[in-house]
């Protein structure tokens, strides 16, 4: 049975979820699934956007099946050659050879490297500004490069104010039932998989995040239509404003994150008096997290959010504790900026990765790192307490 939904009277989602996927790109946890949306286009020649992952293609070519009814496919439109979107476009063009495939001159040289029989296909090659008719539907085309792959590129239809984004816009998360944001509780539903999603897969690539806002400024944009999560026809504002804060690297909150590693329980113990310390002091959201236990991209995502992060860290084999480093690189990675950093460090003989946070730490842009640094020997006790009300005070006053 396919499962087609209405977006407006002549486009169709025709994408499928997977529930089943442990890891999104085989590094990122996503136990809330993730969707994998493909658009159809229903007007005198028929069209679609981008295909699906391997994981759904029963789903998706039943889906496509029935959207057609019968009739041929004039235009696989591809916007994104990453293979979660393009695994399917050889069975796509096996079953319709009469099919023409549109896309930028980057997407035909990707697409060769993952097809060579797309040598053979029937092409249309497009670019930023040139336009595509469906009959009543006109799609103008927006190079969209490293948002967040090069050979990236967007379509508006003006009639019905419909961007089709690409991966921007998107979010982790499957879809139950409903294709549609307004038809979710989103900030709970899925903000947190979207800021998480946004910093791990596009946030390296803030100023290309900004050139696309900006061509997206000059358009009357209805709905968002996203190669993951749910279309966006309502509220559309709400998103924009947190891709502007998110692209420019600006905190949503002037919450605090505390990210600690501990072998023993002794780091753990003062990152809780840390904790308690800075909820009295500041009265904000204070979140506590094991670097070992948290997957990275859930601390990336609160990277994002949060304004202040404390690293509490303990020196192993005289360098920094291996789960933190790899915290650190990822920051470094994902070019993370205007945020405020406080440092704790821990070791029985030779205390060291305050130093050794702050050389990598130094290396991001527009940072602060706090002067008053707290030094734990082995444990936490009552004599260090003066030391974590300074370091609470720092952090509250910074």
């Amino acid at each position: 049975m396919n499962n087609i939904k209405k977006v407006t009277d002549r486009i169709s989602w025709i994408g499928g979820s997977d529930k089943r996927l442990e890891r999104f790109e085989n590094i990122f946890p996503i136990p809330e699934g993730v969707s994998y949306n493909s658009y159809f286009i229903d007007d005198e020649k028929t069209a679609v956007f981008d295909t699906a992952d391997i994981t759904v293609a029963d789903q998706y070519l039943e889906n496509l099946s029935g959207a057609l009814s019968g009739r041929k496919l004039d235009y696989l439109i591809v916007l994104h050659m990453e293979p979660d979107h393009c695994s399917l476009i050889n069975t796509v063009v096996a079953l319709h050879p009469e099919v023409t495939v549109v896309g930028g001159a980057k997407t035909f040289t990707i697409m060769e490297q993952f097809f060579p029989e797309a040598a053979g296909f029937n092409k249309l090659e497009v670019k930023e500004g040139d336009t595509l008719s469906t009959g009543a539907l006109e799609f103008s085309f927006i190079a969209a490069p490293m948002v967040h792959w090069p050979e990236v590129l967007m379509a508006y239809e003006k009639s019905s104010g419909a961007l089709f984004c690409a991966d921007a816009f998107g979010t982790f998360g499957a879809l139950d039932g409903g294709i549609f944001a307004d038809e979710y509780d989103y900030e709970k539903d899925f903000m947190d998989s979207a800021r998480r999603y946004y910093a791990n897969i596009v946030g390296k690539y803030g100023m290309q995040v900004q050139a696309v806002l900006k061509k997206a400024a000059g358009l009357d944009i209805k709905m968002l239509l996203s190669l993951h999560g749910p279309v966006w026809r309502k509220d559309i504002n709400l998103l924009m404003d947190k891709y502007q804060k998110w692209s420019t690297y600006e905190p949503e909150s002037d919450d605090i994150a505390i990210v600690y590693g501990s072998l023993y329980g002794h780091t753990r113990s003062a990152a809780d008096a840390v904790a308690s310390g800075l909820r009295e002091k500041t009265g904000r959201n204070i979140k506590v997290y094991d670097v070992s236990g948290t997957d990275v991209s859930y601390l990336i995502g609160e990277v994002w959010r949060c304004k202040k992060i404390v690293l509490m860290c303990p020196t192993y084999n005289n360098g920094i504790y291996p789960p933190m480093a790899a915290f650190l690189h990822d920051m470094e990675a994902l070019a993370v900026q205007n945020r405020t950093f406080a440092l704790a460090q821990n070791g029985t003989w030779a205390p060291a990765t305050v130093k050794l946070m702050t050389e990598k730490l130094s290396a991001l842009k527009n940072v602060t790192i706090l002067e008053n640094s707290l030094t734990i020997k082995s444990a936490l006790h009552s004599s260090d307490e003066e030391a974590v009300k300074a370091f609470v005070d720092a952090i509250a006053s910074a």
